[in-house]
């Protein structure tokens, strides 16, 4: 299978400092990609390049094997920025009305789409009241469906769930999915791992400006943190462990952490040992290795504070 979408040793840098450091990935026709990393990483400077609202220094994008110009060409894109942008004196029918003639339709097609916008966003009771009286979900919804409205093969998505409710969350996924239903293909950026998790066919992490990962999430697990399961016991006293299954030393407040492959032939095991030692077991809960554990693994637990790039 050929990709749709291909990103090959892209560079950015702004007065002199490297966003952008050999970024190389690719999306596949009907798939779903999660484009994660810290703040700062260089998320949003990759989308803004890909849509062509900023010009890298070197590299290529290509759609459908042919290399995008700086400027233009990408009617086969769809854009939905993390900023909501929308007139919030208009309507949402008005709204969709009128991103739909920015990206050229008209007429009966253009009619037809609107319709099917409402419809899909759920939102054809609330078509003729100001987007500024709408609920931040209901906005999120109208701002993915105007950067859709012509069909494109692929979407990029900047954070397309920040500020909204579980709720309008799930709405939203249940959007994209049936987008990626109809053959569309999504690249989209988050800071919410689960979501990546759940909705997502492959991931790429990016840190400081470069691709550190890419892949499945099972490949992402296997090769970083591995599929060992975590198992974390708290004792009734604090009581020392040891043995190479344990990972770290136990706190000060009897907790520790083990590690098994097995659970259902080790974990009785285990448990059976801590009894046998004269260890009273309070609590104990078993932890499947995941996306965060992954992307904690890769780009470190220090929280970084700093804006959009």
């Amino acid at each position: 299978m050929s990709a749709v979408l291909k990103v090959d040793n892209l560079h950015k840098s702004f007065s002199g400092r490297r966003i952008l450091r050999g970024v190389s990935f690719s999306l596949f026709p009907g798939k779903r990609l999660g484009l994660l990393g810290p703040n700062g990483a260089g998320k949003t400077t990759l989308i803004r390049c890909i849509s062509g609202l900023v010009r890298p220094d070197s590299g290529s994008i290509s759609l459908n094997g042919n290399p995008l110009p700086a400027r233009g060409g990408r009617e086969l894109l769809g854009c939905v920025p993390q900023e909501i942008a929308l007139y919030a004196e208009l309507s949402a029918r008005e709204n969709l009305t009128a991103f739909g003639r920015f990206a050229g339709l008209r007429g009966r097609q253009l009619r037809e789409q609107v319709a099917w916008a409402l419809q899909w966003t759920g939102l054809e009771a609330q078509a003729n009241q100001p987007v500024r009286s709408f609920s931040g979900g209901m906005k999120r919804r109208i701002n993915i469906a105007c950067g859709v409205l012509h069909s494109p093969q692929v979407v990029l998505l900047d954070e397309p769930t920040v500020g909204v409710d579980p709720q309008s969350r799930q709405r939203i996924y249940e959007m994209l999915e049936g987008l990626r239903q109809t053959g569309t293909s999504l690249l989209l950026t988050t800071h919410h791992l689960e979501e990546a998790q759940s909705h997502c066919d492959s991931i790429v992490i990016l840190d400081h400006g470069t691709v550190v990962a890419e892949g499945t999430l099972a490949q992402l697990i296997e090769a970083t943190v591995g599929p060992a399961r975590r198992v974390h016991l708290r004792f009734s006293t604090a009581a020392g462990v040891g043995g190479s299954d344990w990972e770290g030393e136990p706190s000060d407040s009897g907790t520790a952490v083990a590690l098994i492959h097995d659970v259902a032939s080790e974990l009785p095991m285990l448990i059976s040992a801590q009894q046998a030692a004269g260890r009273v077991i309070r609590d104990l809960q078993v932890e499947e290795p995941c996306l965060h554990h992954v992307f904690l693994h890769l780009t470190g637990h220090q929280l970084r504070d700093g804006s959009s790039i």
